[in-house]
């Protein structure tokens, strides 16, 4: 795994348990794509800053995600594995932690050997919409 992390990014408002568990299903994810493609390849994982924005990437050597399975990835219960290895849940729940609960975004490109997934949070709190 190659590691590239920006030591002098800020503390950010955040649910550390919640975000934890993105991190997890992005490497599973990754990891799985990885060893269907024959077992080896390199998973990458960078922090950097951008402009207000954290940005968490992920970038995998695997199978890649077909481009008619893109649109739906972060749909429960879709999985692109084989049954009884993916549940459709972890991107789905991903998700709703990134951008419901902290809001921010997810963004993914992917090609057959070069899959990246982008986690971008705000370095700041972001006000609530009063009811």
């Amino acid at each position: 795994m190659d590691k590239e992390y920006d030591r002098t990014l800020p503390r950010i408002p955040a649910y550390p348990a919640e975000l934890n568990q993105v991190w997890t299903n992005l490497i599973d994810n990754a990891v799985s794509a990885m060893n269907s493609a024959g077992g080896q390849g390199t998973l990458s994982v960078r922090t950097a800053r951008g402009h207000d924005l954290l940005l968490v990437g992920f970038r995998d050597t695997g199978v890649g995600i077909p481009a008619e399975d893109r649109g739906r990835i972060f749909d429960p219960f879709f999985t692109t594995q084989p049954v009884g290895e993916g549940t459709g849940l972890g991107l789905d729940i991903s998700w709703r932690i990134v951008v419901n609960k902290h809001h921010g975004s997810i963004q993914v490109e992917s090609e057959p050997g070069n899959t990246r997934f982008q986690v971008l949070l705000p370095l700041t709190a972001v006000e609530e919409e009063s009811a």
